[in-house]
């Protein structure tokens, strides 16, 4: 992580105020998942790998891929989705990502309690990172990530909000506007990960 980047992750963390986050009523999110099938979703990757619907979430393991939902692209928008991590798991939330990503598209948030890479949940991967343990392995929690291009200070910019079971972690500001529009997807890591995922919905902002 470069030394500016750094500087604007801690400084948009100490700025940040509570109830920040725009707010809406439930009624207002598009859910993404049926709990049943993964209709609006296609697995991009290693043919071996496992996506599938168990219990009413879906389920990652085996090889690397992408599981991709092909609803979008979105730009300016809050997305949450109910997730987990086995012990020893990776995995990622990605967002503004390409149709066909690989695993450098597009912005992630890590999804990691106790993996070898040191860079737990609340990160948003090669731009601010959290090595703190914020959930335990094997155990549900929500991410929400507030997402909207933005000017401050004359500058344009993207804000990125990081929330964590209802904890807001940092807002991430991102001069470079590194990625623009795109789609949702999760990623499936490697043969020890197990990523179970429920609930996603997606809110659009103007």
């Amino acid at each position: 992580m470069s030394a500016s980047r750094l500087i604007f992750c801690v400084a948009a963390t100490l700025v940040l105020s509570p109830g920040a986050a725009i707010r809406a009523d439930e009624s207002d999110w598009i859910s993404l998942f049926d709990g049943t099938s993964l209709d609006g979703w296609e697995k991009i990757g290693n043919e071996k790998s496992v996506w599938e619907v168990r219990n009413g979430s879906i389920s990652g393991s085996g090889p690397p891929s992408m599981l991709v939902c092909t609803k979008g692209p979105y730009t300016n928008f809050r997305y949450r989705a109910e997730i987990k991590i086995n012990d020893g798991g990776n995995s990622g939330l990605y967002f503004r990502t390409t149709r066909k990503p690989g695993f450098s598209d597009g912005y992630e948030a890590q999804i990691d309690s106790t993996h070898r890479d040191p860079i737990r949940t609340g990160s948003l991967y090669g731009f601010c990172h959290v090595y703190k343990e914020h959930v335990k392995p094997g155990t549900w929690f929500t991410y929400d990530l507030e997402v909207r291009d933005d000017i401050w200070r004359g500058r344009n910019m993207t804000r990125i909000k990081v929330t964590v079971n209802g904890n807001e972690l940092y807002e991430y500001m991102d001069f470079a506007l590194t990625y623009k529009q795109g789609y949702f997807a999760f990623q499936q890591h490697d043969p020890g990960s197990r990523v179970s995922i429920r609930k996603v919905q997606v809110l659009p902002l103007d």
